[in-house]
């Protein structure tokens, strides 16, 4: 409970004149049922409370002193008035903590506001034959405490007569045990707080606890588990002195051989002599055995030295092998370049010369075929005419004249106006024709377009992707390599964490490496391509768990990073004799920071970064590589603009710009921004340009159907106008005609088919002469193609060879340099054994030499010389501390003597604990048998007293104790009801809950020791009846039991209690004027129910 806050309560006038109380000893005569057959009892000698005195405690000045009476004793005032302060002095006073009074948390909450200390003076009556110290105390014991501001409190115990006795607070424990005075005890103190948690607790635990607390029961069980305790502790002494008694023993059994041992050390002597030579003798066998083994070692050693001399060699033949073999090819490759190049003007001039010679017969063709179609058309019409001619002479008749001029008249009209439609439909043909032309040139250009659209929007999208990188590279670097790493990276090191690696995986490599100067990046970038974003692990079990978390990562289908597989190594590889070397130039490597060696091994393994040389110029690369002969073990450069450059080719680089490795990120993304904008111009202007095409073949496609609509209803008019002219040729009448005229007609035909025969002939000699001139530039230029296209089909797969061939040259120098390195690796630790085996066996004179002094002859020695240098420093050990106790063999013999009385001591001790224990163990089971018992009784007992306290209005209930669970139940009927129908405590009303509660309370009382019983506002929940029943029912067990004492506190006025001289009640002043209630908000029940 919080400091309780007098302010609003104790005024400054209140603290200077010390309250004044009533006192009213009611003599009247006692009630009938009060005094019945009980009038012969004692009045109680120890232990009760005779008088307290109080001086600034809580917000009272000066409280009592108050006299109680020996049986009964009422405290009698209105709220505010003191008399809760009476019961918390009572507690604290006699050593109670302040937690126990439900009135304050600390005792520095007890004293007055503006005061500096408070006291309390309790005085307990100390007579008779159980009296405490009679004749030191006196007929009673003064308990004054004294309690500060700070919270510390001081004890003074004096004698009747004032005198101090003592002021410890082990002798105030001693005098309450002695008078069993428990203020801790719920049964001999009940608080109102405590009361009112009581009657409203829910909890049936509280109530057993309630119940053991109150019988002191619990103490009884906090001892045996003490006492349990104390038998574990006694059990580890025993296991601690078994142990003492083990090296009692040893230390015992060593001072007995020491005893034993006086008389041996002459044949330890002996001993000793012996070992020393054994001992000469086994350093040399150990010698000659560390010699065989080393000679072993050389002849394995030399014999390896032989093998990696033969494969080195082999190695070296393969390495010539491979170079041979790189030279020819790429001498090959030169020679078809050469040639190739010499051929490719000649190629480009014939093809230029064929397609002239291929129009010029197009042209001739289109003539000669022309003239031959003229030539036909006249033959046709001669033959008609000379038909026509033959069918008029043979004609006789002469009759129709006038019908036959009408029709010839009419077929010359059909003619005119069928030449007339003739040279519309060619008109017509020939536009058709143009708007076909127009119309597959506008299509093709559109398809062209549209993959140039197509084109366009690839790159697009791909500088939109790596824009986007870049921008979130901005925050985190790694994000270059792909918008999946960071998130692998994380995986990699989680799993690393749980063991799944055996080395944690090294990548992306790009991350790993730092550029000397940036404008090597392109560069850089266009050597190790793919290698940037690579991984390195240290085994192939390592590589298999890396594919997995990558496999979470990276779709099927897509492109994963490559992982190489390379022990890793703390240190670089020393490529010095190996690196390509120039003045002005660096070196792949040189012109990178690396800080871990795995990396720089790896890039050395796969791309060979100490051979590449980094020319900034192109032709300067040109005239380095290519000019002249390229520097030493230098295989290829590279440009600024990525280009690469071998010594005899050079391959333009597809990349522009660094993607991983440029550091100006702001430039990069500001050009890539400018990329996307100029392509998203060029997709909107070819979109534009489409659209038109489209508009355009749409138009002519509509004009080419109306032509061929206009085509087509020409061709049906040729058609009939054909035809009227064959009906009208074909009438079979003898009609009479100018012969004459058709005559001169067919005459003049027969001439123009001359001229067109010649022209024809003509042209078709022109026609033939070019067609020859044209099969010579073809066979000339498909003869120099054929020869072209052979020697590019002998370069692709030599290019692929000479790849082939350059990088089995570097694995071959890889393997040589291999064998190399581990040639002189083993050279070095042969010549380091043989240098050993010299030191050894110069070492090994020596030893003889010396064995040989110590035991000129040698001897067969089976022990190791280890194990003999131990026996002869234990038995020098011995003979030495049997040199220092040889003269005082009575030393020895005490020694000896005390090691084994205390042994024989400890021993007797441990036996008799160990019975302690099993005679402890027999009396605590029969002493837990008797608790059982005694709790057994006590229980029956409170039931039997709870029964008839309630019988005594009619009420019935049951108490039912469960030990195991730790328990109470208790439920109550009220009136004559149903006596199986019980009510839980809770659903009582008020009064009829706090007569239940004063029923179990008496109950307690009935069955527990203590001298005095205090009982805080029992009745302020009952009603009349109720408080009346209770109030005889406390009286009457008061009166049987006048050897204790009740402190009874309450509200009302008591004026209806029967005179007895057992009975006095103090009646309390009410609060001074200034003085108010206690600050506590009303608490409801349920409020209440629920804290509790």
């Amino acid at each position: 409970m919080a400091k309780r806050k007098e302010d609003n309560f104790c005024s400054p006038e209140n603290a200077k004149r010390p309250r004044l109380e009533e006192m009213e000893d009611l003599t009247r005569d006692g009630d009938e049922d009060f005094t019945n057959g009980s009038s012969t009892l004692t009045a109680a000698e120890v232990g009760i409370i005779e008088s307290i005195q109080l001086r600034n405690f809580m917000c009272h000045s000066m409280l009592g002193p108050f006299k109680f009476g020996s049986n009964v004793n009422f405290i009698v005032g209105n709220n505010g008035s003191g008399k809760s302060a009476v019961l918390t002095a009572l507690i604290v006073g006699l050593g109670g903590k302040a937690i126990a009074t439900n009135r304050g948390s600390s005792l520095k909450g007890f004293v007055k506001d503006g005061q500096n200390s408070a006291d309390i003076s309790i005085t307990l009556r100390n007579r008779g034959d159980d009296a405490y110290r009679a004749n030191v105390y006196g007929d009673s014991i003064v308990v004054q405490q004294h309690i500060s501001m700070d919270g510390s409190r001081s004890f003074k115990l004096k004698s009747q007569t004032g005198a101090v006795v003592s002021a410890k607070k082990e002798e105030l424990i001693a005098i309450l045990d002695h008078f069993n005075i428990q203020v801790d005890n719920p049964v001999s103190v009940l608080t109102q707080e405590m009361s009112k948690q009581f009657l409203q607790s829910k909890n049936e635990g509280d109530k057993y606890k309630f119940f053991m607390k109150a019988t002191q029961l619990e103490q009884m069980k906090e001892d045996y588990s003490y006492i349990m305790e104390t038998k574990e502790r006694t059990k580890e002494q025993i296991s601690q002195g078994e142990e003492r008694l083990i090296e009692l023993k040893r230390q015992c059994l060593e001072k007995e051989e020491r005893f034993e041992n006086i008389a041996e050390l002459s044949t330890m002597k002996t001993n000793l002599e012996y070992l020393k030579h054994e001992m000469a003798w086994a350093v040399v066998n150990e010698i000659e055995k560390q010699l065989n083994a080393i000679r072993d070692n050389i002849k394995i050693g030399e014999d390896r030295a032989a093998r990696l001399q033969r494969k080195l060699e082999e190695q070296q033949a393969r390495l010539n092998e491979a170079e041979n073999k790189y030279k020819d090819i790429q001498d090959k490759l030169e020679h078809i370049s050469q040639e190739t190049n010499a051929r490719a003007p000649e190629c480009m001039a014939l093809k230029a010369d064929l397609a002239a010679k291929k129009q010029t017969y197009n042209d001739a063709e289109v003539l000669y075929k022309c003239s031959l179609s003229e030539y036909k058309a006249l033959k046709k019409d001669d033959e008609q005419l000379c038909k026509r001619i033959e069918e008029l002479k043979k004609s006789a008749d002469q009759s129709l004249e006038p019908e036959r001029l009408e029709r010839q008249k009419k077929i010359s009209w059909l003619k005119e106006r069928g030449k007339a439609l003739q040279d519309q439909e060619s008109s017509i043909n020939q536009e058709i024709e143009q708007f076909q032309q127009a119309i597959e040139k506008d299509k093709e250009e559109h398809t062209r377009i549209k993959r140039e659209e197509l084109d366009v929007k690839h790159t697009l999208n791909y500088n939109q992707r790596q824009l986007k990188e870049l921008k979130d590279s901005k925050t985190d670097r790694l994000k270059r390599f792909g918008p999946h790493v960071p998130a692998l990276l994380e995986a990699i090191d989680d799993a690393y964490t749980r063991g799944q690696f055996t080395y944690k995986p090294v990548g992306p490599l790009g991350a790993c490496i730092h550029l000397r100067d940036p404008e090597h990046a392109l560069a850089i970038e266009s050597c190790l391509k793919g290698l940037l974003q690579a991984y390195c692990c240290h085994n192939h079990s390592d590589e298999r768990v890396l594919q997995a978390l990558m496999r979470k990562f990276y779709l099927p289908g897509t492109s994963r990073p490559q992982i190489i597989v390379s022990e890793f190594r703390n240190d670089m590889y020393d490529v010095r004799h190996r690196a390509a070397y120039h003045p002005d130039f660096p070196t792949v490597l040189t012109a990178l920071e690396i800080d871990n060696a795995v990396v720089a091994n790896s890039l050395i393994d796969m791309r060979g970064i100490e051979t590449i040389l980094l020319i900034k110029n192109n032709s300067v690369a040109r005239a380095v590589m290519q000019s002249q002969k390229p520097p030493k073990n230098c295989r290829e450069a590279f440009t600024a603009d990525g280009d690469q450059v071998f010594a005899g080719r050079y391959y333009s680089s597809e990349y522009t710009r660094p993607k991983f490795l440029s550091r100006d990120l702001d430039s990069e993304i500001s050009h890539l921004e400018n990329e996307v904008e100029n392509k998203k111009a060029q997709i909107l202007s070819l979109q534009h340009h489409l659209s038109a095409l489209e508009k355009d073949i749409k138009h002519n496609e509509e004009l080419l159907r109306r032509y061929q609509l206009h085509y087509k209803d020409l061709k049906m008019k040729i058609r009939k106008n054909i035809s009227e002219i064959h009906e009208l040729e074909n009438i079979e009448e003898h009609q009479s005609v100018d012969i004459k005229t058709l005559e001169d007609e067919a005459q003049d035909n027969k001439m123009k088919m001359k001229k067109a025969e010649e022209k024809m002939e003509q042209e078709k000699e022109v026609m033939e002469n070019l067609r020859s001139l044209k099969v010579e530039a073809e066979s000339k230029y498909n003869a120099i193609k054929l020869k072209v296209n052979q020697l590019s089909e002998q370069a692709d797969p030599l290019k692929d060879e000479l790849n082939l061939a350059d990088s089995e040259v570097d694995t071959q120098k890889r393997g040589k340099q291999h064998y190399e390195e581990k040639q002189k690796e083993h050279l070095n630790t042969l010549n380091k054994k043989k240098r050993e085996l010299d030191m050894k066996e110069k070492e090994l004179e020596e030893k003889m030499s010396q064995a040989r002094q110590i035991c000129p002859e040698r001897i067969e020695v089976k022990k190791s010389a280890s194990i003999l240098d131990k026996e002869i420093n234990r038995l020098r050990q011995k003979i030495q501390a049997e040199h220092a106790s040889h003269g005082d063999r009575e030393e020895i013999t005490r020694q000896y003597q005390e090691a084994k009385e205390v042994y024989l001591d400890l021993d007797t001790k441990v036996r008799t604990l160990k019975r302690f224990i099993k005679l402890l163990e027999k009396i605590m089971t029969h002493r837990y048998q008797t608790y059982q018992q005694f709790r057994r009784c006590l229980t029956l007992r409170c039931k039997l007293y709870f029964d008839n306290l309630l019988s005594q209005r009619a009420y019935c209930g049951k108490m039912n104790f469960d030990h195991k669970n730790e328990t109470l139940t208790i439920s109550v009927q009220p009136g004559e009801g149903n006596r199986a129908a019980f009510n839980d405590m809770r659903a009582l009303s008020g009064g009829e809950r706090s007569f239940s509660t004063v029923c179990f309370i008496l109950s307690l009382w009935s069955i527990a020791e203590s001298p005095f019983r205090c009982l805080d506002e029992f009745d302020v929940y009952m009603d009349m009846v109720n408080r009346r029943i209770a109030m005889d029912m406390i009286l009457k067990m008061a009166d049987s039991q006048r050897f204790r004492q009740f402190i009874l506190l309450t509200p009302q006025s008591m004026s209806s209690l029967p005179s007895s001289q057992l009975i006095r009640i103090l009646r309390m002043s009410d609060p001074e004027r200034g003085q108010m209630t206690l600050p506590f908000r009303p608490v409801t029940q349920e409020e209440e129910e629920n804290r509790s």
